[in-house]
């Protein structure tokens, strides 16, 4: 199975992510990243899904069914020049002995402090998926006590874009 990425812009009304969903649910293929949000227009948002998916044959089928829901006004599926990017805050143990070492770490992937207590440090960084587990096992030996990470967003390099021009 290969990892794709596509982008996918939507009209902005409830119920749209959850058909989407379903679509590759009853195809049998695993979500592994999902990330909406709005776009430039407030009646458009934009889906970036991330699924492994069996070959070619099994991608187009897939955009092929996205293109015949409604709400789906385009499907763009991501190569490999696309920029990508994810978010991961993380609450990691840290008393005063130990502070400026997970600062130093946070520092080496420009990531930075978003809240400090007596005993934890709260880090936000963004970038690849794999900038981001190198963080996280550089952080571990000091004690991760809470995470969360957000689905990849994506956009096409240079002039290539999925935006609609306004109708």
């Amino acid at each position: 199975m290969k990892t794709h990425t596509l982008s996918i812009l939507v009209s902005n009304r409830p119920g749209v992510l959850t058909r989407i969903s379903a679509l590759f649910s009853r195809r049998g293929f695993n979500i592994q990243s999902l990330a909406v949000g709005p776009t430039e227009r407030e009646e458009v948002s934009r889906m970036t899904v991330v699924a492994q998916v069996a070959d070619e044959a099994a991608l187009e089928q897939i955009v092929k069914q996205l293109n015949k829901l409604i709400e789906v006004r385009k499907v763009l599926e991501l190569g490999d020049s696309a920029v990508r990017r994810e978010m991961v805050l993380v609450k990691v143990r840290a008393d005063a002995a130990t502070r400026s070492q997970v600062i130093d770490v946070v520092g080496l992937f420009r990531g930075k402090a978003v809240d400090v207590s007596a005993e934890t440090i709260t880090i936000e960084a963004t970038g690849s998926d794999e900038k981001l587990q190198a963080l996280l096992e550089m952080l571990s030996p000091h004690g991760i006590v809470e995470l969360v990470q957000s689905g990849q967003v994506a956009l096409g390099r240079g002039a290539k874009t999925l935006t609609e021009k306004s109708k």
